[in-house]
């Protein structure tokens, strides 16, 4: 995915690495496709924390401080998406680790219930819905975030 700047001299790329469980957005230079500010984005480890990586190679240069807000705007917004269950309590963002660790983000119908029935005796319902939601990407009537969306529509 790209994102053009206002001005059209500055693009913002972002990408999954699966090996590293992170998202990397970049900000280039259109003119001559130069990489300036790498931003890492961790969304599978609560102790890995997001960065930002300048490259040293490139020589200076000067970037507008609005392009930079803009940058890090961006940054800021995929850190909330990606990482918001990380601001739950410690023993739920144990709980969500432990489930993405064990069925890496994909499970079936039939595992989904014998999951939720588990995490009913040691999840308060009432933080259940956050729980699934950031494990699973589901409701606890099992349908998905995404299938929610799509009736709303």
């Amino acid at each position: 995915m790209a994102l053009q700047h206002p001005d059209g001299e500055y693009t913002i790329t972002a990408m999954y690495s699966v090996p590293d469980d992170a998202w990397y957005l970049e900000l280039d230079v259109v003119a001559g496709q130069r990489n300036l500010v790498t931003a890492i984005v961790p969304d599978e480890d609560p102790a890995r924390e997001p960065t930002v990586c300048f490259h040293p190679r490139g020589g200076h240069v000067d970037v507008p401080y609005g392009v930079m807000r803009w940058f890090m705007h961006r940054v800021e917004e995929e850190i909330r998406t990606s990482r918001a269950w990380m601001r739950l309590r410690p023993d739920l963002v144990e709980i969500i680790h432990q489930l993405g660790q064990e069925h890496l983000g994909v499970i079936d119908d039939d595992t989904f219930r014998h999951v939720l029935a588990g995490l009913r005796a040691a999840v308060p319902e009432a933080d259940l819905p956050a729980v699934l939601e950031a494990a699973f990407g589901r409701n606890p009537d099992g349908t998905t975030m995404d299938h929610l969306h799509r009736a709303s529509e």
